[in-house]
């Protein structure tokens, strides 16, 4: 494993909150576990509603992908409402494309609200195209929210270059709901506000088993034990253990990314400092921190990184989108797991009464993720989960054959990789 000091974010957040585990017999409303995003942000909503709130955390605030990630800002879920509406029914599939459309909206008034000290900045999000096939989905993704009044503009060649300096792409889209976080201060400053509203964070608090008593559930740690009425398992990528066929449900696979040493004040790279990744299948995606690194990010190998040989593949795409940096040694390089359905839509599960398991990041979870803390509040504080805009599912759906996951997950990556060479093979239309 590299070392966790490599990370750029572990190396330039907020302290992380004072934490102990969990002793004796405890109490509360509502339990989550997992201190990510989603089990923080909906920690912080109900304690600002005065439910009874703890949330149980294996290691620290963060840890998982809330603290590794690209700390990009995208508004929406990676489906067009087409796209939803064909999966989930005209009403539903309406209903939760439009919340999405507001995700980056509350993510950036929580921020506000809370005074929450990671870095934010409402840049824009920039999605680029380098084939005309990627071309003609950008145009289609730009149209589409142009025509519900979001804030999205076209870019020609030459205007996605101005702003990117990044080389060969034909266009794009910009979108300005968007921008950038310093993500795993994001997650301890949303831990700060959910303990500062009145919830219970306790880390190191490894949950080894949930167990109904009467109507209520009994969580169990090394160390002690807390009774809720309702518990949610907000732990996406590390599910394994909790409730029997939840891990199956998804796979965790990683993302490497790379950061430059500051680069000059004068640099033609991302001069607004905006978000951006583009439309290829094997996604990648860029921007700049507070103190003008690159942070490259795409798709790292199958198993956690072993050394600086694990991130070649975001060291190429930096040369071959800025060649002035080919040779520029990362100052920074970290890998994190993300939480992937097949189909890339988010997933909550109502497992027995009372208990409810959440999985959605899908490599869009810093908008989700946190814009989605009032809605499970609703359904934790006892809403109709009919009135939710994705109702929870029932029973579980275990991907096929998930224990040879590591086999076809390889086969979909090179089929994806084809793909996207395939398009940029193709003669323009």
């Amino acid at each position: 494993m590299i070392p966790r000091e490599s990370s750029l974010w572990r190396a330039t957040a907020e302290p992380a909150p004072g934490l102990v585990p969990l002793e004796g017999a405890q109490e509360a409303e509502v339990a989550i576990v997992g201190a990510g995003y989603t089990g923080l942000a909906t920690a912080l909503a109900l304690a600002e509603r005065g439910v009874a709130v703890t949330v149980l955390e294996a290691t620290e605030p963060g840890a998982g992908a809330s603290g590794a990630n690209g700390g990009q800002v995208i508004p929406g879920l990676r489906h067009l409402a087409s796209d939803l509406v064909a999966a989930y029914g005209e009403t539903l599939g309406r209903s939760l494309h439009a919340h999405g459309a507001g995700d980056a909206d509350r993510l950036f008034a929580l921020v506000a609200r809370h005074g929450i000290a990671c870095e934010a900045t409402r840049s824009g999000y920039i999605q680029l195209a380098d084939t005309p096939v990627a071309l003609a989905e950008a145009r289609r993704r730009h149209a589409a929210w142009a025509g519900l009044g979001a804030p999205v503009r076209w870019l020609d060649a030459e205007e996605a270059r101005a702003l990117t300096g990044a080389e060969g792409y034909l266009g794009g889209w910009m979108d300005a709901r968007g921008g950038t976080v310093q993500p795993l201060s994001l997650a301890r400053g949303l831990a700060r506000a959910a303990i500062a509203c009145g919830a219970r964070l306790h880390a190191p608090a490894r949950v080894t088993s949930i167990r109904p008593e009467g109507r209520d559930w009994r969580l169990a740690t090394a160390a002690g034990s807390l009774r809720a009425r309702r518990v949610l398992l907000a732990t996406n990528a590390m599910s394994a253990g909790l409730w029997p066929g939840l891990a199956e449900c998804s796979m965790a696979v990683w993302s490497f990314q790379t950061a430059t040493a500051p680069l000059p004040a004068d640099t033609p790279v991302l001069p607004g400092r905006q978000a951006v990744s583009d439309t290829r299948r094997v996604l990648r995606y860029w921007r700049r921190d507070a103190a003008g690194r690159l942070v490259v990010g795409g798709k790292g190998t199958l198993r956690a990184p072993h050394g600086p040989r694990s991130f070649a593949v975001p060291e190429r795409m930096r040369a071959r989108l800025y060649p002035a940096l080919a040779d520029a040694p990362p100052e920074f390089f970290w890998g994190g797991r993300v939480c992937i359905s097949l189909d890339r839509l988010p997933r909550l599960f109502a497992l027995a009464e009372g208990v409810f398991a959440v999985m959605q990041d899908n490599g869009k979870g810093v908008a989700w993720c946190t814009g989605q803390g009032t809605t499970l509040a609703d359904l934790l504080a006892g809403a109709d989960p009919r009135d939710l805009p994705l109702p929870p599912a029932t029973p579980l759906r275990p991907i096929p054959l998930h224990p040879l996951r590591t086999l076809y997950a390889a086969a979909g990556s090179l089929w994806l990789r084809a793909q996207d060479a395939l398009d940029r093979a193709r003669p323009a239309a």
